[in-house]
């Protein structure tokens, strides 16, 4: 984790499962989590994006969720979105707004 964060070395791809890298773990250098393997409990992914939403960061982090089609991925981001209560809102600019 030291030579991923650590500036002066080059550095591609850091591999975590959602849920053990969610907790206890700093990635401000990451600017781009991808989640292919989402959890029934939704607050294990918002934990692990954010690992790279910390203090220290300096860019903007790109989250991105792979999903199968079809699949019971589908119907786990489902449920996960509506009990994050997220499936009519979108935060934007820190407020929330309506999604329309």
């Amino acid at each position: 984790i030291d030579r991923y964060n650590n500036p002066n070395k080059k550095r591609d791809v850091f591999l975590l499962s959602t849920k053990a890298g969610g907790v206890g773990i700093n990635l401000t250098s990451a600017n781009v989590v991808i989640i292919y393997d989402s959890d029934w409990n939704p607050q294990n992914d918002v934990q692990a994006t954010a690992r790279a939403h910390r203090i220290g960061q300096k860019s903007e982090v790109q989250v991105y969720r792979l999903i199968t089609c079809n699949t019971y991925e589908t119907e786990m981001f489902e449920r996960a979105t509506q009990k994050l209560g997220l499936d009519k809102a979108i935060f934007i600019g820190g407020h929330f707004k309506e999604a329309g």
